[in-house]
């Protein structure tokens, strides 16, 4: 009788799950679900198929965003011209030396910490031995077929380094800096190669507030090709930039200003527009703001970059004098008959008007006020340095002066500036 009512209870059970599988295989077959059941069913028994599985093509991403499609469509023609430049030096190899921490003691309070201390701090290793390793990263743009490279001069900075150029597609090349800007925070690095893409060059003086800006670099050092995008903020900013690693300091005017975010790294990097055009080489941050990145016009840099391509070095327009750029305040401390200008005035590091140089030939003297030059007006947004960088060596400018509350008109030949 037992036996009857177990076998009555197995023979529920498989009904039950009979029943199950149908409805299960109903609502599979009502929902598309067949295919799959049937993959899984064959993989379960061992058994195969004659049909293979054919997974749909995913298209390539389309926005249906006019200004995200540009943004995406100007990063995917810079990328390939952006580099990311890597700074080794050889480093002396480190050991570990014993040291006294309670050495400067006196010998009568050091008998309390016992004689035997196994403190240790690492210490140039005894054989003088050196290492080569990665000490820092930049980054840079191509501006020529045959492997000439812009970037920063604080990037490039250290003569006893050596930089390796890296491209997108994650080649390797030695470099040299082949020049460095004595008045601009810009350098020229030469690589051993050919048919390299150039970055297009835009023209940094028709860019207006508000537009899209797009950064792309090597940020932190490690993360190539990392592109960022906001707008530009500021025009013609002046900053004093300094370089952590060197203790350096300089000072740049005439920036543009974005929101795009720039890290240690990018520097070097193009700022683009949305034709995928340079409008600047990205250089500094504010360390005590957010968003806060400078870059140098793209504009300021087309003269270094031709003679570079035409003599292999920097050429650089000189005028030779020191001066203060004046604006409301100084005009106030110095009772000044104009507000805007540059006072030509010595300071510790020399006179007014260099012995020797253009001004001094063309007649210059301390406390003259140049208003303008070329007939272009000499203010905070136009510097006398930044306009000066307008022109070549050998080039004839006319500069209007105040000397003595009376206009005097002088002409000046510039000529190269020496390191």
């Amino acid at each position: 009788m037992q036996n009857k009512k177990q076998l009555l209870q197995i023979s529920v059970i498989a009904i039950g799950l009979v029943l199950i599988v149908l409805l299960f295989a109903d609502l599979a077959i009502r929902m598309g679900w067949k295919g799959r059941i049937e993959k899984s069913l064959s993989f379960l028994t061992g058994a195969t198929s004659t049909q293979t599985a054919v997974l749909p093509a995913v298209a390539p991403y389309e926005s249906e965003d006019a200004h995200e499609a540009a943004v995406i469509k100007a990063v995917e023609e810079a990328s390939p011209s952006v580099v990311s430049i890597i700074i080794s030096k050889n480093i002396p190899v480190m050991g570990e030396c014993q040291v006294n921490p309670f050495g400067d003691l006196p010998q009568e309070f050091q008998q309390y910490f016992g004689g035997n201390l196994n403190f240790t701090q690492p210490c140039p290793d005894s054989t003088g031995k050196t290492q080569k390793q990665e000490v820092g990263g930049g980054s840079g743009f191509v501006i020529s077929k045959d492997g000439l490279i812009l970037t920063n001069k604080h990037v490039v900075a250290d003569e006893k380094a050596d930089y390796t150029v890296m491209t997108s597609d994650g080649k390797k090349y030695d470099a040299k800096v082949l020049a460095r800007d004595s008045v601009q925070d810009l350098a020229v690095l030469k690589i051993d190669a050919n048919d390299l893409a150039p970055l297009r060059i835009g023209d940094s003086d028709s860019i207006k507030l508000g537009q899209t800006a797009i950064a792309i670099g090597n940020s932190l050092g490690e993360f190539r090709n990392t592109v960022s995008v906001g707008v530009i903020s500021g025009l013609y900013r002046t900053i004093t930039a300094s370089d952590a690693s060197s203790g350096s300091a300089e000072n740049l005017d005439g920036l543009i200003q974005t929101d795009a975010a720039i890290n240690p790294g990018n520097s070097g990097g193009p700022l683009l527009d949305l034709k995928g055009e340079v409008i600047g080489i990205n250089t500094a941050i504010a360390s005590n703001g957010q968003n806060i990145g400078f870059a140098i016009p793209i504009n300021k840099a087309k003269n270094a970059i031709e003679s570079v391509k035409k003599s292999g070095k920097i050429i650089t327009p000189y005028l030779g004098v020191r001066y203060l750029t004046i604006d409301d305040q100084l005009a106030q401390k110095e009772n000044l008959s104009v507000k805007q200008g540059a006072l030509v005035r010595g300071s510790s590091d020399g006179p007014g008007v260099v012995k020797g140089s253009p001004a001094d030939k063309a007649g210059l003297q301390a406390e003259d006020i140049i208003t303008e030059v070329n007939g272009v007006a000499v203010d905070e947004n136009h510097t006398l340095s930044s306009l000066i960088q307008n022109y070549q060596v050998g080039d004839r400018i006319a500069l209007k002066i105040l000397r003595n509350g009376k206009e005097v008109n002088v002409t000046v030949t510039l000529e190269e500036r020496k390191n």
